[in-house]
């Protein structure tokens, strides 16, 4: 029976470094991804998301290397935590820039391995980040 693996996030500005990280992450078994609600993204982002919750779980599902991809029904930064103790994953995989001391003490409390990994784009692909999208298409707006 292959493990169960998590991850979790926005992905409102959905970009390839996402999806190689959801195939990075498929390899250690099942992947089921958590996507924040639009309500958890704007008290944390203080901004509506650009793409409604519906729409990038739509999207995120048509992803081949995604099991299952569910909303997030928690709040605040670790908003996955009623998925968490729902799917029972073996493991919980970050971006190394995405970990935290709240999601590595919330994996310790319940038992689940904890796994950063490193952000590495698809060979041949430049490498992306959400936040240099939003700075890229901020510059655009003011030029434009």
């Amino acid at each position: 029976m292959p493990k169960r693996v998590m991850v979790s996030g926005c992905y409102d500005l959905l970009h390839a470094g996402h999806v190689v990280f959801f195939e990075t992450a498929a390899t250690y078994g099942d992947l089921y991804v958590c996507i924040g609600s639009d309500r958890t993204i704007d008290a944390l982002k203080g901004r509506p998301t650009r793409f409604n919750e519906n729409e990038r779980l739509y999207i995120v599902q048509s992803i081949r290397y995604v099991h299952e991809a569910r909303i997030s029904r928690g709040s605040g930064l670790l908003d996955f935590e009623p998925e968490l103790l729902d799917i029972r994953p073996d493991l919980f995989i970050v971006n190394h820039d995405g970990g935290s001391d709240g999601k590595r003490d919330l994996c310790a409390r319940h038992g689940v391995e904890y796994v950063e990994l490193p952000r590495t784009p698809k060979a041949g692909l430049p490498a992306r980040s959400s936040t240099a999208i939003k700075q890229a298409l901020r510059e655009e707006g003011r030029s434009g």
